[in-house]
């Protein structure tokens, strides 16, 4: 994709999927002091290895943030000036990410519309997918504008 304006006509397709994306302790451990929760089942190994994933798993923040990071990897567009969030008509956080997984993003154009100041509303219908598992982390409907 080279273009924002290209997106009109892609309405309803899976436009892109990002690259792979190592979970590792350290993005966990990085997360959890950067937003203050320090859970367990996030940061204690040793006690991690009782619980039902055998492991730490990742904040569903943490996965839900990584968003914009899987975008930016999988999305270059010529004539953007400027993009940023604008919010998530839902979320569901459907599968635990353990530590050592590799996760990637599938954006499907759910809607475009024109907005003021030479801009597009995108609604992206999200699915972030863990390597190897049946069912994916998290799906969300996020809503990015961007101006060009």
């Amino acid at each position: 994709m080279t273009s924002i304006r290209e997106l009109e006509s892609r309405v309803g397709e899976e436009v892109g999927v990002s690259p792979w994306v190592e979970i590792t302790q350290e993005r966990i451990d990085t997360f959890a002091r950067a937003i203050g929760d320090f859970q367990w089942i996030h940061v204690d190994a040793e006690r991690a290895k009782g619980s039902p994933f055998g492991r730490t798993i990742a904040h569903g923040f943490l996965t839900l943030s990584l968003l914009s990071h899987l975008s930016e990897q999988t999305f270059a567009f010529s004539d953007r000036r400027m993009g940023i969030n604008y919010g998530l008509n839902r979320v569901r956080f459907t599968s635990p990410v353990p530590v050592g997984s590799r996760v990637r993003a599938r954006f499907t154009l759910a809607r475009l519309e024109k907005i003021e100041g030479n801009g597009v509303q995108v609604t992206w219908n999200t699915t972030v997918e863990i390597d190897g598992a049946a069912k994916p982390a998290l799906v969300a409907e996020w809503l990015g504008r961007h101006y060009y």
